[in-house]
């Protein structure tokens, strides 16, 4: 089985009200051998006047603090790891570096949860006026591009193609080959930035197929893409490990014979059973 979950979210998170002591007790009950926090920052998220709360600005100091006290607590049963999910859009991306290593985090994963801080978020429709479906998604995966141009303060790059969630055309079909050509400057620039990927779960349920697209994955093995983590972006308790036999399935038959955890902002590989 794979041995943790490197994509969870507790009440840190805006989105999240799980407490940190029911996560680590799930990933006690399922024979984890981490629990692992990965709790959201976005820096400078434009909040909305519909959802106030949804700020994603982490309390670092706190949860710091929160997640030492519960290492040392859990000592005897799990290792306690610090993570966090650093939302990156290119305006912010030149300031996440120095976030990211101020604060002792064993893993750190950059995701975009936005193009820009103006309508660049395609979990709304508005994102998609004026344009066609392929011109949102391919300027969606063009910021990731500049992202990783931009900074170099992630271990892993998160949920790839998240925009594919939210395409208001529920009839709008999704091929790789559309974006093909950015996916290879992308998947190249990490390679070479010693940077991976990660397989989340969490699209298994949302649209069928976890992040990234399986065609991604092959991309990215092609191109000699070695590190790979595996997270379910759980937030809440019972969403933890949701779809890992699907993930390991999916690493074995993409070629992997390893995956990747994460202490001290190194990789450690772990190989298939």
């Amino acid at each position: 089985m794979i041995i943790t979950d490197m994509h969870v979210h507790s009440a840190f998170s805006s989105d999240s009200t799980e407490s940190p002591e029911a996560i680590i007790e799930t990933a006690i009950n399922k024979g984890f051998s981490y629990a692992y926090f990965t709790d959201h920052h976005d820096m400078d998220f434009p909040v909305s006047k519909e959802e106030p709360d949804m700020n994603f600005q982490l309390d670092f100091e706190s949860y710091i603090q929160k997640l030492l006290e519960l290492k040392e607590r859990y000592s005897h049963k799990i290792e306690v790891r610090i993570g966090v999910e650093q939302g990156i859009c290119p305006p912010t991306a030149p300031n996440i570096a120095a976030l990211s290593n101020r604060y002792p985090f064993d893993f750190v994963i950059g995701s975009s949860h936005l193009t820009s801080l103006d309508n660049g978020d395609p979990y709304h429709p508005s994102y998609y006026e004026g344009k066609t479906n392929i011109e949102a998604y391919r300027e969606y995966f063009m910021s990731e591009v500049e992202n990783v141009k931009l900074t170099d303060g992630f271990d892993v790059y998160g949920h790839l193609d998240y925009a594919v969630r939210y395409c208001p055309d529920k009839s709008f079909v999704y091929r790789f080959d559309d974006y093909r050509d950015i996916f290879e400057v992308l998947l190249k620039l990490l390679i070479e930035h010693g940077k991976g990927i990660e397989i989340n779960t969490a699209g298994i349920a949302k649209i069928g197929f976890a992040h990234p697209h399986i065609e991604v994955l092959k991309l990215y093995k092609e191109m000699g893409g070695e590190i790979i983590t595996v997270g379910s972006d759980a937030h809440k308790k019972e969403d933890i490990g949701f779809g890992f036999d699907i993930a390991k399935d999916l690493l074995k038959n993409v070629g992997f014979r390893y995956y990747t955890v994460f202490k001290e902002r190194k990789p450690e590989f772990i190989k298939l059973s």
